[in-house]
């Protein structure tokens, strides 16, 4: 453990800002999160699933940050450059204004390649009227707090080596180190900037200066790269914007060396404060990865869904699942099947809320409705984008098979309930979905298939669900088989396009969810007292749920409803338009952040609302 801990107990410092108070910045294989006090507080490197470097977020002292602020009282502001993941944080001080601008630039070179390697991150600071002095204060935390480093001094630029990982800072302002951190105050008058860069160093990466000329070229690359990408966006609707920062979102979440996406950048951010529900998200649900797909597809960016249909081909081995099927329900961002879940006992966790964790046990449960999710993905990139080749036909006839066999299991289901198994009525309806969409796609292309079987299979299911999975007594569809608790998770079955919008049933189905589960449009994955899930304390309402409850308004016609509901969402994302997984009793984020399912369900409420208004 290192031994000198980062305090951040100053005066006006509070030792934990807010999740949502926080931006997102990357190089499509790592993130950082930048609070709006300008504070990095969370970072690893080289990879997402990498230890960490900067953890100030889930331990103010022994965790990690980098310090960058106006070193007198300030207001400050944040926002994202237009159209772009450069973030700007804005100090308004009582002689000046001043800005840092932070990015990490999108190099195209591969990883093993040195400039692949570096993960430059950039902190330009400019004043931008009067003069503003400014404090930087750069205290890493290796491998989450527990390997020591030291600090050397060379030429002007600060070297930090710990066992696994070496860092170089270069700046434009003269720089100071106690051997464990690095400081430097300075002051800048208007048209006056600095330039601080972190880069990734070893064996293959030289340190390498930045100076203010290279800063700019950076700065202006990065903007065009961003800038670039979205224009390949085909949505004009009302919510652009929204939209817009959504998809540059899930695109700061795939990991470009494979064409991973991970559900959430983040580890151990808590769903509830000073509860145990704390989990690592770093990693590739193949049920969130495949959703991502649909909702950039919908926006015209094939190339993502392109690049993740390479992953499952080049990454994941169909029967590597062991125990639990064919498929994992997560893999590691290279595709690694072994993701084993450890607490951190010296981290104190977001606020208090221990304990700390890395890796997820939740990849050895068995979860059948991933088989919808990624074999509907499947089948509408054969729709949408380009037809899928040969060898993946094989594959998803073998899941499909699959499927056939085993959809009458209990499982875990779609929450990852640590509660034992039981029949799911969601793992059914997706069950359903993989085998509907497989003939479908079979039929559409003329490809070989066991068409009796598996409409026999897919009808079976239907009937099932029809017989054992509504309540005539909730006049409702239900959590699981013969039961009588509501799950916010049914919301997908006129979405799915298993049962039409407006038929009785699910008309009176949608009344009992917004009865028992919807609270000013924010609804709830579940009762956990009257469906205990097997972990302590509650929740706040599920996000992605508020946007499913928001579509399948749409789709029974309920559009003034509807509309009212997505606004009001709307009014809950961070002043970035940035969401995390929940969403608290008095409106704050709660969970990993920011997260992917979160923002491909706004994408595509905002898809079918709009285009329900016309």
């Amino acid at each position: 453990m290192s031994e000198t801990p980062f305090r951040r107990d100053e005066p006006g410092n509070p030792r934990y800002l807010p999740i949502a108070e926080h931006g997102l910045i990357g190089d499509l294989q790592t993130v950082a999160l930048v609070g709006s006090n300008g504070t990095i507080d969370w970072y690893c490197c080289p990879s997402f699933d990498a230890p960490s470097v900067f953890a100030a977020i889930l331990d103010a002292e022994r965790g990690g940050a980098f310090e960058l602020a106006a070193a007198v009282p300030a207001r400050t502001k944040q926002f994202y450059f237009p159209d772009t993941n450069v973030l700007i944080t804005r100090f308004f001080t009582e002689d000046g204004v001043g800005e840092v601008q932070d990015f990490m630039p999108v190099t195209g070179e591969p990883a093993g390649s040195a400039e692949g390697d570096r993960h430059r991150l950039i902190r330009r600071v400019v004043c931008v009227r009067g003069a503003v002095p400014f404090r930087v204060r750069v205290a890493p935390r290796f491998n989450y707090g527990a390997d020591p480093h030291t600090v050397s001094m060379r030429n002007g630029r600060a070297l930090f080596e710990s066992p696994e990982l070496s860092l170089c800072l270069t700046s434009t302002v003269a720089l100071e180190s106690d051997g464990v951190d690095t400081r430097a105050d300075f002051k800048l008058t208007e048209g006056e900037s600095a330039v601080f860069a972190l880069d990734r160093v070893g064996d293959a990466v030289a340190p390498r200066g930045c100076a203010h000329t290279e800063a700019e070229h950076e700065f202006a690359a990065t903007v065009a790269y961003w800038r670039r990408w979205l224009h390949q966006s085909r949505y004009r609707g009302r919510w652009r914007e929204m939209v817009h920062r959504s998809a540059l979102t899930l695109k700061l979440l795939t990991y470009a060396p494979t064409g991973a996406i991970v559900a959430a950048p983040t580890t151990s951010l808590p769903e509830q404060i000073g509860g145990e529900r704390n989990w690592d998200y770093r990693y590739v649900w193949v049920r969130d990865a495949a959703f991502c797909v649909y909702a950039l597809l919908r926006l015209g960016f094939s190339g993502e869904a392109e690049a993740f249909m390479q992953f499952l081909t080049t990454h994941i081995s169909v029967g590597d699942g062991g125990a639990s099927g064919p498929l994992q329900i997560m893999y590691g961002i290279d595709g690694r099947t072994d993701l084993p879940e450890r607490e951190l006992p010296h981290l104190e966790g977001h606020q208090g809320s221990a304990p700390v964790r890395v890796g997820n046990a939740a990849a050895d449960q068995l979860q059948l409705d991933i088989y919808g999710a990624l074999i509907d993905s499947i089948y509408l990139y054969d729709k949408w984008a380009q037809p899928i080749p040969s060898d993946q036909w094989d594959d998803v006839c073998h899941l499909v098979d699959w499927v056939c066999d085993n959809w009458d299991q209990p499982d875990e289901g779609v929450w990852e309930t640590r509660g034992g198994r039981k029949n799911f009525l969601y793992s059914r309806l997706m069950c359903w979905v993989a085998i509907e969409r497989a003939i479908r796609l079979a039929n559409r292309r003329g490809l070989p298939a066991d068409l009796p079987r598996w409409r026999q299979s897919r009808d079976t299911i239907y009937r099932r669900i029809m017989d054992r999975g509504f309540s005539s007594a909730r006049r409702a569809f239900v959590q699981y088989e013969d039961g009588d608790v509501l799950d916010a998770s049914l919301l997908m079955m006129p979405l799915a396009k298993f049962i039409a919008p407006t038929d009785p049933k699910w008309l009176s189905t949608l009344d009992a969810l917004t009865e028992d589960l919807v609270s000013d449009s924010l609804v709830y994955r579940y009762d956990p007292q009257a469906s205990p899930d097997g972990v302590r304390g509650d929740e706040g309402t599920f996000s992605i749920c508020s946007f499913w409850y928001v579509e399948a308004m749409v789709r029974a016609g309920r559009l003034e409803e509807a509309r009212l509901a997505f606004e009001k969402m709307l009014t809950y994302a961070n002043h970035l338009g940035l969401y995390a997984e929940e969403i608290g009793r008095t409106g704050e984020q709660q969970g990993n952040f920011p997260q992917a399912f979160t923002h491909f369900s706004l994408i595509s409420a905002a898809f079918n609302l709009d285009r329900a208004l016309g």
